[in-house]
């Protein structure tokens, strides 16, 4: 399978200024399973992503539902990581901004 490009990213692949949804982002494991709205509609997905804010594991926007996208407006929640293996990016929704690669955790 072709690796997905992540959404149009900035030119220097680095947060815009005025994005202050990014700060703070640091890499962690995506969480286990497939799209959560897909697997309870018995639906597909091409990619997941998973909200930074709640973990909640959902589809890209090259999938059928866009739920990830959806889960980021409806519940306010603007920033996906990517859960797919070898990637390590996170997508502002709101701002329409990447961040890649995420740093790793302080922690």
């Amino acid at each position: 399978m072709p690796r997905r490009r992540p959404p149009p990213p900035d030119e220097g692949r680095t947060v815009r200024a005025g994005c202050g949804h990014l700060a703070g982002v640091t890499a962690r494991p995506a969480p286990d399973g497939g799209c959560e709205e897909c697997l309870a509609i018995g639906g597909s997905w091409l990619h997941l992503r998973f909200c930074y804010e709640c973990d909640r594991k959902l589809c890209c926007d090259g999938s059928p539902n866009r739920h990830a996208r959806r889960h980021a407006l409806e519940a306010g929640h603007p920033v996906a990581c990517s859960a797919e293996r070898g990637e390590s990016w996170a997508w502002c929704y709101q701002d329409e901004t990447i961040l890649e690669p995420i740093p790793p955790s302080l922690n």
